[in-house]
């Protein structure tokens, strides 16, 4: 007679992922990771924005692909033509075709969005880190000069760096980057005025770890999910502000498919061929309504203090 030993089945990915007891940082790691994406999936207006821009990303990609005609050949024969189905958002002043420039336009929108978002973040991490870490003087010297640059409007402000660098799309950005970092600056200030005198601070301290470790290991990780929900919510803002230098025409220069430059172009024919005008409106301000959405789910997932039921 044998004996027949049992043995427990093997644990599914999701009972792994849910584990209360990970047994590896990874695996704590990873399961953190699904938990927030399992409350995240459960907003589905946050979904439709996610969704809204992966599909942006997707078109930006695949611009050469997906645009029916070359967004900067000029058809004078086909100039304002109404949306019909040869041209389905119809076409511009120079004949050019709407939805095929809106296409290539999504790329110029994700660069300076990617690249506002990279560089401000960072730049206000740094600055707020420091001064809430290290107080006394350099605390007061870097939150006045945060403090000027909050006291001027954004887009007025950026409006005087891109007359000073010259009109632009690289300008553009770092005009916009410039502007952005005061309010990362003070919320990363802010999260580091909290957790400076914890106890594994004090206790990261006594085992030799200097500033530099300090706020690379410690303090940075615990102030990255409060600017990642900024930074979602603050897209919407420096898409408008783009545009707002497009339009007055100190962002992407002519022939570069910008949607803020679409609509200046189209303004002084708003009344009688309104599709030219409204077109980019309306690709803006469903970018902009994306980001919103996502910046409110993100806030669900990542903010500590947030309700989460």
């Amino acid at each position: 007679m044998t004996d027949k030993t049992s043995t427990a089945p093997e644990p599914s990915l999701r009972d792994w992922l849910l584990s209360e007891t990970p047994s590896t940082r990874r695996q704590a790691r990873w399961g953190a990771f699904y938990q927030g994406w399992v409350v995240f999936r459960r907003n589905k207006l946050a979904m439709l924005g996610l969704i809204i821009l992966v599909l942006l990303v997707l078109t930006a990609i695949f611009a050469p692909l997906l645009s029916p005609y070359d967004p900067y050949a000029q058809s004078l024969p086909n100039r304002l033509k109404p949306p019909s189905a040869a041209h389905w958002l119809g076409t511009d002043s120079m004949g050019r075709d709407i939805l095929s420039r809106l296409i290539w336009g999504s790329r110029t929108t994700l660069f300076i969005v990617g690249t506002v978002a990279l560089i401000a973040p960072i730049l206000g991490l740094l600055i707020g880190t420091i001064a809430g870490f290290a107080g006394g003087w350099v605390d007061q010297v870097l939150m006045r000069i945060t403090d000027i640059f909050l006291a001027f409007p954004k887009l007025i402000l950026a409006l005087a760096f891109v007359a000073a660098l010259g009109p632009g799309i690289g300008n553009a950005v770092l005009a916009l980057a410039l502007t952005a970092w005061p309010a990362y600056a003070r919320l990363a200030r802010a999260e580091t005025l909290s957790i400076r005198r914890a106890d594994f601070i004090a206790a990261a301290r006594l085992q030799g770890a200097g500033p530099t470790r300090l706020l690379i290991h410690h303090i940075w990780p615990l102030c990255v999910s409060s600017l990642i929900v900024r930074v979602a919510l603050d897209m919407a803002g420096i898409i408008l502000s783009a545009a707002g230098l497009g339009f007055l025409g100190l962002g992407a220069q002519p022939p570069l498919a910008e949607w803020g430059a679409m609509i200046s172009d189209g303004r002084t024919y708003i009344m009688d061929f309104w599709w030219v005008a409204a077109m980019p409106g309306l690709a803006i301000f469903v970018v902009s309504l994306a980001f919103n959405l996502l910046g409110d789910g993100l806030r669900d997932v990542l903010d500590p203090k947030g309700d989460k039921e």
